[in-house]
């Protein structure tokens, strides 16, 4: 244990005194910031922008009631140009693009034969409103072709609310289950990139001593088994110091850019949300309904889920970067570590993806259930499924069996280090790697 203490130290200490680990760790959160500053400035200078649209009605179907002006959108009617006009006024001047509706002999036709002329490629949610605006009025106008009364239609049209309770009575919400879903999504996502960004640190440290011949002499003392744990345990320390950091300076930043600049950071994250998204958000929260999510809110297992978070957390780690260790043992250089990241890479980008397309539509499905005990994946998915309520022996597998399965591949790539880091210019294979594998002794 005493050289595993040594090792622990050595690594951690060499990685926090490491230039480029100071100069990121301070840089990186200004970075995030700034990064967010910039899309922000960006988005609001696109909303700023105002797109002057002209059009050309020739079927005498709309009117300026049908095509009202926006916040960034202004429409003008120049039906009386005709569209050759309109054409050469619009290329010739300031506007965004001009909309011709010819006359047809039926409204399907005219569905089809609306056309749009503009300098440049005009954008998606442009376009898109365009065509919001005139199915409508095609679709009313058939509507009321077929004797049909829009104003019965537009007042038998009723807005369901289902109530949800449980069997004791209380109420609960709907967008609770968008929460406990942020939640555990939230936390997969950091855990996966932990993995990918300390699991490589951990390669590059076992190919940086493998290549300086420094680990030839370090081996003499201490056995494979625990060089590599020491690694793992080190470089890990350095990573959650190096997160804890980022979140401390990150939280001032946000802190000084609100009460200072008067930023707001909550517009800063709503910002690319829709309106009728943040309309219906605001109606959900309001008077009681807002109670009864931060009553749902409180009721989340909290300490549970943090607890469980810093278990898998750290176990998923340890478990890749003994991958990642193996990997660097057995190769020279960073080039030839390609070809064994992608086998690595799959389980966890398999864990992502299941937890989005299995946890969100049923988290205990049996599915979702599976993978959140097979070691590979359970780190992402069972934090996923935490928050929606996970008994206690289906954790107490999962936790058995990624801890197990930590030890054997420590274990195992133990066996590979032991060989690998003595050999050199000479690019292993799968097949040399099985023949590592069986040496004995």
């Amino acid at each position: 244990m005493s050289k595993l203490k040594l090792i622990v130290q050595r690594e951690f200490i060499a990685k926090v005194r490491n230039k480029s680990f100071i100069i990121m760790t301070f840089l990186s959160p200004l970075l995030m910031v700034g990064m967010g500053a910039l899309v922000y400035f960006l988005m609001q200078k696109n909303d700023e922008k105002i797109k002057k649209i002209v059009y050309v009605d020739e079927s005498g179907l709309f009117s300026k009631d049908d095509f009202k002006d926006s916040k960034t959108i202004l429409y003008t009617d120049y039906t009386a140009l005709g569209i050759k006009e309109t054409k050469k006024k619009v290329e010739e001047g300031n506007y965004y693009g001009a909309l011709f509706i010819p006359k047809q002999d039926s409204l399907e036709l005219l569905a089809k034969s609306i056309e749009f002329y503009s300098k440049d490629s005009p954008g998606m949610s442009v376009m898109s409103a365009l065509e919001n605006k005139i199915e409508s009025k095609i679709r009313n106008e058939k509507l009321t072709n077929f004797g049909i009364d829009l104003e019965k239609i537009k007042a038998s049209k009723i807005n369901t609310d289902i109530k949800m309770f449980n069997f004791s009575g209380e109420e609960s919400s709907k967008l609770i289950n968008g929460l406990k879903i942020g939640v555990g999504a939230i936390a997969g996502y950091f855990l996966m990139m932990f993995v990918m960004v300390y699991g490589t640190s951990v390669m590059r440290s076992v190919i940086e001593e493998k290549t300086s011949r420094i680990i030839e002499v370090i081996v003499s003392s201490v056995k494979p088994f625990q060089l590599m744990l020491g690694k793992i345990l080190g470089n890990a320390s350095a990573g959650l110091l190096q997160f804890f950091i980022w979140g401390v300076i990150l939280f001032v930043l946000m802190t000084v850019a609100s009460s200072i600049f008067g930023v707001d950071v909550v517009e800063m994250q709503t910002a690319k949300v829709p309106a009728e998204q943040m309309e219906a958000v605001k109606q959900a929260t309001e008077g009681d309904k807002g109670q009864i999510i931060i009553q749902e809110i409180l009721k989340l297992p909290i300490l549970k889920m943090f607890v469980l978070f810093i278990f898998y957390f750290l176990g998923g780690y340890m478990l890749y970067s003994s991958l990642f260790a193996a990997v660097g043992a057995a190769v020279d250089n960073e080039t030839d570590t390609q070809q064994f990241m992608l086998p690595i890479m799959l389980p966890l980008i398999l864990g992502v993806y299941v937890g989005f397309a299995t946890v969100i539509n049923d988290p205990h499905g049996s599915i979702a259930v599976l993978f959140s005990h097979i070691p590979f994946t359970s780190p992402i998915v069972m934090l996923m499924r935490v928050p929606f309520g996970v008994s206690w022996y289906e954790l107490a597998i999962s936790m058995a069996l990624l801890l197990v399965t930590f030890v054997f591949m420590v274990w195992l790539a133990a066996k590979i280090y032991r060989v690998g880091i003595l050999m050199y210019g000479k690019k292993p294979t799968y097949k040399d790697l099985y023949k590592w594998l069986k040496y004995k002794g």
